[in-house]
């Protein structure tokens, strides 16, 4: 990569994903008629690259696409974007795919299926350990192996790269891993499974920085973001108000703006609210990847809302 920044490494996900749009979020063994579908590119790794990339800062992917119809177009999203693409590489068997229901008020529930996310292992690591040891801060989610996780952490904690991980799809972690990460960055619900109630942000975050955390960050939804760090500060930073259309990958934005904000200098509670500002453009339009602002609109946004 020809910026002399260092990049942000993101090891995870792509998936298709599937959207269905329907007037609301169906229950069980209820039939609803569909308002709309499209296919549009996703994965939460993929998404949080590409919200990175849009917003100028240099970053390339570390993931695996299957060697059906939908591969080739999920690495020319990536490119399209700016990601940077040669640590991806095409496996037997399907890519990732994520059907959807997206409601009409924004709300959504999503099936992820891993396909080659699935294959994503220590050997894959390994291929493309110089490029995560030459990063400024490498990204991951839980929708890779957790054994490919850890090792990725391992890898990182050796080099002193610092990590983000987004626990999504919420799952049990390794004891070690709280040691490495320096931002965990949950939803409510995600936060419910490693605290036993996610409620009480500050209580929430004061339990997670106990097991070893170096940062939280609390994503609340229209409350905005909690943030704290060890042995500091700990406070909200308010959310800006939008009318949102489509809240599909809007913490994905947040992580990959957080991540661009930090590695700029930014302390974490600037930080929060430019990933706030992108996460509220993001909302207000269909789709994942799709829906990240540039960012020339990031700042016009911070502009006319400050």
């Amino acid at each position: 990569m020809s910026d002399s920044r260092k990049p942000i490494v993101v090891v995870g996900s792509i998936t298709m994903d599937l959207v269905t749009r329907t007037p609301r979020i169906p229950a069980i063994g209820q039939t609803l008629i569909g308002t709309g579908f499209e296919t549009t590119p996703g994965g939460k790794g993929a998404n949080q690259a590409v919200a990175a990339a849009r917003l100028g800062y240099p970053v390339a992917m570390v993931a695996k696409v299957g060697d059906d119809t939908y591969g080739p177009a999920l690495i020319d999203n990536l490119q399209r974007a700016g990601v940077e693409t040669a640590a991806m590489s095409q496996t037997g068997g399907s890519s990732g795919l994520a059907p959807m229901f997206v409601a009409d008020d924004g709300l959504n529930a999503i099936v992820v299926v891993p396909g080659a996310n699935g294959k994503m292992d220590r050997a894959t690591v390994d291929s493309h350990a110089d490029l995560i040891r030459s990063a400024g801060m490498v990204l991951c989610q839980l929708e890779i192996p957790m054994d490919t996780l850890s090792y990725t952490l391992d890898v990182c904690a050796r080099a002193g790269v610092p990590v983000m991980l987004d626990p999504a799809p919420a799952a049990d972690l390794p004891e070690e891993v709280w040691g490495q990460v320096s931002w965990f960055t949950p939803n409510e619900t995600e936060a419910a499974h490693y605290v036993g109630d996610g409620t009480d942000a500050e209580a929430t975050a004061r339990r997670l920085l106990a097991k070893g955390l170096r940062g939280v960050v609390l994503k609340r939804g229209d409350e905005g973001a909690y943030v704290a760090v060890a042995g500091g500060r700990a406070d909200w930073v308010k959310p800006f108000k939008v009318d949102a259309i489509d809240t599909v990958a809007a913490g994905d934005c947040f992580n990959g703006a957080f991540a661009v904000a930090l590695l700029e200098g930014k302390d974490p509670w600037s930080a929060a609210r430019f990933a706030n500002a992108a996460a509220a453009i993001c909302v207000t339009r269909k789709g994942a990847a799709a829906s990240m602002p540039s960012r020339a609109e990031v700042d016009e946004f911070l502009r006319t809302n400050a």
